[in-house]
């Protein structure tokens, strides 16, 4: 699923090619609603989305099938996955010296300060609570793609 659009003047994301996101996340209502809402973007993107931490480390570190393949220049991630859980994955993105300086965006139902917390202490670069809310979720996917897709200044990564 590669949804794209086209890029405005006032994109911060200059390059030529698509920006990468790595979604991981287990519900496939939220896949929806994050893809939706993506698709409404300034930026050209590439949405690659795995189901569970175990597949976003292999996909990390381009092990088994992900073997090859371009790491994402921005990870949206879910803390409560099955068999290799969110807080996990943010541990070690964040301790590897490959993958320490791609963004991480928490989206988890949690509001519980303890997650709010760990997570940023793992050095996650935004912790953001999943509203119930159809409506709310889309525009909080907007939010983020409007800040770090249109505002921030990401690192160039290779590809």
């Amino acid at each position: 699923m590669n949804p794209t659009s086209t890029p405005t003047a006032t994109s911060a994301w200059s390059g030529t090619r698509r920006l990468r996101i790595l979604l991981v996340e287990d519900d496939p209502g939220d896949v929806l609603i994050t893809t939706e809402a993506l698709a409404d973007s300034n930026v050209p993107y590439e949405l690659t989305v795995v189901e569970d931490g175990e597949q976003a480390l292999d996909y990390l570190n381009q092990r088994g099938a992900h073997e090859g393949v371009t790491r994402p220049d921005l990870i949206l991630l879910d803390l409560n996955l099955p068999r290799v859980d969110g807080r996990e994955v943010l541990a070690e993105v964040k301790a590897h010296p490959d993958l320490a300086s791609i963004p991480v965006i928490i989206l988890s139902t949690s509001d519980a300060e303890d997650d709010v917390l760990a997570t940023y202490q793992l050095h996650a670069n935004a912790y953001v609570t999943k509203p119930v809310d159809f409506d709310q979720f889309h525009q909080v996917v907007r939010s983020i793609d409007d800040f770090f897709l249109s505002i921030v200044r990401l690192p160039k990564r290779e590809g």
